[in-house]
């Protein structure tokens, strides 16, 4: 059984930054990781993905140069750092496993596991 444990969101000025955490219980170390997002009356979508040993990450477009994501799998977590923070980036933001056979990694469907989410706000 995997469980995934959010933690470090809370409420930012724009132009602030907040570091998120996921604590992994059960089998992580091979797995693709993910962050998405999701804000009110909106998809949840996604945000960054890492792959198992750390060495290949992939962001959306519109938190490139902003947002870093990072493993500690000594820890069995993983990271989301955040500068720059918007008012649009406020959400619910959750992290997940990617599923063993999933063929791409932006598509909600390709995690098998979830975590129950961290909230963000960014005033402005």
């Amino acid at each position: 059984q995997v469980q995934l444990v959010e933690s470090g969101g809370g409420v930012v000025q724009a132009g602030g930054s907040l570091r998120l955490s996921c604590a992994a219980s059960g089998r992580t170390f091979s797995y693709r990781m993910g962050w998405f997002r999701q804000a009110p009356g909106k998809e949840r979508e996604f945000v960054a993905t890492i792959n198992w040993s750390g060495g290949n990450t992939y962001y959306v477009d519109f938190v490139k140069g902003r947002f870093t994501i990072s493993r500690d799998n000594a820890k069995n977590t993983v990271y989301l750092q955040m500068n720059s923070l918007k008012p649009e980036d406020t959400a619910l933001y959750y992290c997940a496993r990617g599923a063993a056979q999933a063929m791409g990694v932006t598509d909600p469907r390709e995690y098998d596991y979830w975590g129950q989410g961290t909230q963000v706000t960014v005033s402005s």
